[in-house]
């Protein structure tokens, strides 16, 4: 696992071992999420919820998004969050959160213009968080959802809309803007 572009670009980034606690995101759908997010990332405060070992947050804090919150409940994961935004220098931009994806969305009175969501697979995490996700998501502002093919999403939540779908093999990336 690495940082695939940006001003980390070649950093190479650790996770937990086996997945059940993370399950890094395959380069070839990062590459595909991160092409479309481009124009977006130039001075973007971004949240990486379910933040796992911090890979999709360290990558659009590399490309140049201007701060990123890392949310993941599991300690261990908070450690090698921390570990790999030290490897890629982008610690100084980071707020990393232990915390329950919900109970934080809760708390939180900051908004961002992107989300990212890739929460464990099969458990209908996805369309239940989306309303809390929008509630802190900026109008106009974007949510990618990384899950698997079968995920039942809805096509609009409290002012998120889809706009698009990508399938990687048995990965299914949803694309979410809030209206403004």
């Amino acid at each position: 696992m690495r940082v695939i572009s940006g001003s980390a670009r070649g950093t190479k980034l650790t996770a937990l071992p086996g997945e059940d606690i993370t399950r890094p995101t395959v380069d070839r759908v990062k590459e595909g999420m991160f092409s479309a997010l481009q124009f977006i990332l130039p001075g973007a405060r971004v949240l990486d919820l379910f933040a796992g070992s911090g890979q999709l947050g360290i990558e659009a804090l590399s490309r140049g998004a201007a701060a990123c919150t890392f949310v993941d409940q599991d300690r261990g994961a908070i450690g090698v969050i921390g570990k790999n935004c030290r490897a890629a220098c982008v610690a100084e931009k980071s707020r990393i959160c232990q915390s329950q994806a919900a109970a934080f969305l809760q708390r939180e009175r900051g908004t961002y213009h992107l989300v990212l969501l890739d929460p464990p697979y099969r458990h209908n995490t996805l369309a239940e968080i989306l309303p809390a996700v929008a509630a802190v998501t900026e109008p106009g502002g974007t949510v990618v959802c990384e899950s698997e093919v079968a995920a039942p999403l809805p096509d609009a939540c409290e002012g998120l809309l889809k706009k698009k779908q990508y399938r990687y093999g048995t990965v299914l990336v949803t694309r979410y803007e809030k209206e403004r």
